[in-house]
């Protein structure tokens, strides 16, 4: 127990720490709590007059016990018969700087919204993803560091005993020489293998472009990172097919990071028809623009409507740039908010009667066989009766 303790960090002292006053003592705990704690439900905790005396209990190890302690949350925090969590639940567990930040974590950025149970547990979810995915990175940069620091101290007890030999006064230039020769073939043989494990440092290392959980696109195919290791970094496509990347091929490619990306912008192309009158037209833009700040824990206010290009002058291309407050790092959830931008989009089409029509086409027939024909394709056979 006293070195759990010792181990704990409040929050107030770990929202006071950053990188310029952060101790290596402070830094060490924090990887440590990371790589072998779990996350704790802390608003079950601070519940007055819990049932809950197995402390196992408080602590989340996976999706579905995160779902469950979102669950439990809700339940406890929200009002008898309420739908939502507000501001006033809030302030019941904690003072009202911590509730405010706390539900612009959770993506409310007015007083007066709330935060539904669906929310809450995407919420939590998501949490629980990122610390799981922080505690794997740092392991695996732990294993490469461990993995490097053995190689330089072959290399390093290599030159100490040379120079030791010198000192005592030890004849090994004939030693030396054959080392010396040795090394040749050694780097003749191995020479560009030591060159693919320098780029391969220098790549994870110094340019390290993601991390283990990040969702990154490599020639056009999205991966997730799976595991990072010296040489070699395994990725997850889709449909869960392993991919493993040599790290020095890795460094010579453009590498794209959506965790990395700030709110990333949608953008959704459709066609009218050219006799389309604007006011349907300023409508649309208007029931749209309604539709995305009434939904604003989804979107960025100001969405943009605009035509893009006439073709066969009868069809209006039009495209809507809308843009999302997250990155699309959870594919899932930006397709299910695309869906139900979709549908609205959709449903305001008809509102308004807007539709796109093709030009009509002449259909000139001069010779229409029989309807009733003998004449069979020449690659049918016949039966013979």
């Amino acid at each position: 127990m006293p070195n759990k303790k010792d181990e704990e960090i409040s929050i107030d002292k770990m929202q006071k720490l950053n990188h310029k006053n952060i101790s290596a003592w402070n830094m060490t705990r924090m990887v440590n709590i990371i790589c072998h704690g779990a996350l704790s439900s802390t608003l079950d905790e601070q519940i007055l007059d819990s049932d809950i005396t197995d402390d196992s209990l408080l602590h989340i190890r996976s999706e579905c016990q995160a779902e469950e302690a979102a669950k439990k949350i809700f339940q406890k925090v929200a009002k008898t018969g309420s739908r939502q969590i507000y501001l006033d639940d809030m302030i019941r567990f904690m003072d009202k700087e911590a509730a405010l930040k706390a539900m612009h974590l959770m993506g409310i950025t007015c007083e007066d919204e709330g935060i539904s149970k669906s929310s809450l547990k995407i919420w939590l979810v998501n949490a629980f993803r990122e610390r799981r995915a922080l505690a794997l990175s740092l392991n695996d940069t732990k294993t490469a560091v461990d993995e490097l620091h053995n190689m330089v101290n072959i290399l390093v007890s290599v030159i100490i005993m040379i120079i030791w030999l010198i000192i005592l006064g030890i004849p090994i230039s004939h030693f030396l020489v054959l080392i010396s020769s040795q090394l040749l073939l050694v780097v003749f043989i191995f020479g560009n293998t030591c060159k693919t494990v320098f780029e391969a440092i220098i790549f994870l290392f110094i340019m390290h472009p993601f991390d283990v959980g990040d969702r990154c696109e490599i020639d056009g195919i999205q991966l997730r990172v799976e595991e990072m290791n010296i040489l070699t970094t395994v990725f997850l496509r889709n449909d869960n097919q392993k991919i493993i990347y040599p790290n020095s091929v890795l460094a010579s490619k453009p590498i794209g990071n959506f965790y990395r990306s700030p709110h990333m912008v949608e953008a959704i192309d459709f066609s009218v028809h050219i006799s389309t009158p604007m006011e349907k037209i300023a409508s649309l833009k208007d029931k749209i623009k309604g539709y995305v700040e009434e939904n604003s824990s989804h979107w960025h206010r100001g969405p943009m409507v605009v035509v893009t290009d006439v073709e066969d002058m009868n069809k209006m291309k039009m495209s809507l740039w809308v843009t999302h407050t997250m990155n699309h790092q959870e594919m899932g959830e930006r397709w299910s908010k695309r869906n139900l931008l979709l549908e609205e989009m959709i449903k305001v089409f008809k509102e308004l009667d807007i539709e796109y029509r093709v030009l009509p086409l002449d259909v000139n027939i001069r010779n229409m066989p029989p309807l009733v024909s003998t004449r069979l394709p020449s690659n049918w056979t016949t039966c013979a009766n």
